[in-house]
């Protein structure tokens, strides 16, 4: 058997917004946006390197939706982004004004900083060890 996780749906309140936040602020690729109905489109993004899971953004079509915007995980971090070079990316979040919500620390399992995205979602990015 033989599977994997391809989408993880993120929820957003504007497709564009959220397309300039991925792609201009942490480099990620646009794989695709594709118009399904007026309302509704199916835009992937994925960060520089990725070729197994990629960002799913979902516009909130509805309140209930709406309430979970930047809040996925309750407050918890929702998504965990890997790195070969933290020094290097903690410095563009800086530079392009992402929220850090947290500084590099070092762990034991590698160095992790937490940044928001543009709806609060938190994020760690993280260099593992070894």
């Amino acid at each position: 058997m033989k599977q994997h996780i391809a989408h993880v749906t993120l929820l957003v309140n504007d497709y564009d917004e959220a397309i300039e936040f991925y792609t201009q602020k942490l480099h990620f690729t646009l794989l695709e946006d594709t118009s399904l109905t007026d309302t509704k489109r199916w835009v992937r993004v994925a960060p520089p390197g990725s070729t197994a899971t990629y960002l799913l953004l979902a516009k909130a079509a509805n309140h209930e939706e709406q309430q979970h915007v930047g809040n996925q995980t309750g407050g918890r971090v929702f998504l965990f982004l890997y790195t070969d070079n933290l020094a290097r990316d903690y410095k563009n979040l800086v530079e392009k004004g992402v929220t850090i919500v947290r500084p590099p620390v070092v762990e034991a399992y590698g160095t992790v900083a937490v940044f928001a995205d543009l709806y609060g979602n938190l994020w760690d990015l993280l260099e593992p060890k070894g």
